[in-house]
């Protein structure tokens, strides 16, 4: 948060109770964004810039909570990143509703209930507590290779609803993960009370179809999948490969000398009359049937009243 002088306390909490002290992460590869740095402008930029040069975040691990977000972030480098408890409405970090998914590392205004919820880290005093804080963007999460959301409790099924059921919706930050290829969100039962019933039916059954596979959760390395692209792409170029694209590949065919294929006639349609036969009845014939019709007679036209008189008689 910007403007906190208990940073130390903070960070001991998150790093004792939550995260750091299960795991064996050299303290020198912590990275903390600062909020009483001078510049804050230039901390988020460097910030951003470490994570660059880190090779990006290897993986995102975050969670959605009723009660508030820690007020720091954590990247531990060379490439390995967690986020601790954004609030019920389904933002991740600080990014709050009405965040831009576009965004990066920057300074954010919290908004009131942010601040109410992180009262306690200040002896519940709300003059105390910072009124902006530093975060990491939507883009920068969505940048991770890898994003890892962990919900649990009833007073989450509306974040998750709307995150999954939902479109994209920068009113619900965490709603971007439909954008990311390797998202996973794990949930308990309660999590799921929101949500429809074949959503979650569906989601159980792949997981079952899969497990039976034998297909995990594991994601290969990027410097596996990097050796996978440059072996498809040197196959791709190679002069032998049926499917070489380029000039030659996209050029129209070259008529072989010699091959001459038939020509198709062009569609002359014909006339209705000209398909029904002729019938050949000679010019006699034609005249007589014309006398026959010039000396039918025609039954004269009779008004409405004198039809009605001759069927009434």
């Amino acid at each position: 948060m910007v403007g906190h002088n208990s940073v130390s306390g903070v960070l001991d909490e998150a790093h004792e109770i939550h995260f750091f002290s299960h795991v064996d992460v050299d303290p020198a590869n912590i990275n903390i964004l600062n909020g009483n740095a001078e510049d804050l402008e230039e901390e988020c930029i460097a910030y951003e810039e470490k994570i660059k040069r880190a090779g990006g975040i290897e993986l995102f691990l975050g969670g959605i909570g009723p009660v508030g977000s820690r007020a720091h972030r954590y990247l531990e480098f060379p490439r390995s990143f967690t986020d601790i408890d954004p609030l019920q409405d389904g933002h991740i970090a600080f990014n709050e509703p009405g965040s831009s998914l576009r965004s990066r590392t920057r300074v954010k205004t919290l908004a009131y209930e942010t601040i109410l919820a992180n009262s306690r880290f200040f002896g519940n005093d709300l003059s105390k507590v910072p009124k902006m804080a530093l975060t990491v963007g939507v883009q920068t999460v969505l940048d991770a290779r890898e994003v890892v959301i962990i919900i649990t409790g009833p007073h989450k099924a509306l974040a998750v609803q709307k995150c999954l059921e939902g479109g994209v919706n920068h009113m619900w930050t965490l709603s971007a993960l439909q954008l990311h290829p390797y998202a996973l969100i794990v949930v308990d039962e309660d999590a799921t009370l929101e949500l429809q019933v074949k959503t979650v039916k569906y989601f159980k059954s792949i997981e079952l179809v899969a497990s039976s596979q034998g297909f995990g959760q594991g994601l290969e390395s990027g410097e596996a999948v990097g050796r996978k692209r440059d072996s498809v792409l040197e196959k791709l170029d190679s002069p032998s490969s049926p499917r070489k694209m380029g000039e030659a590949f996209l050029a129209a065919p070259v008529e072989r000398p010699g091959v001459k294929r038939a020509v198709t006639p062009e569609l002359v349609p014909d006339s209705m009359h000209e398909r029904l036969p002729e019938e050949d009845v000679g010019e006699e014939g034609k005249k007589v049937e014309v006398e026959a019709m010039e000396a039918k007679e025609v039954p004269p036209l009779l008004s409405m009243h004198e039809r009605v008189d001759s069927a009434q008689a």
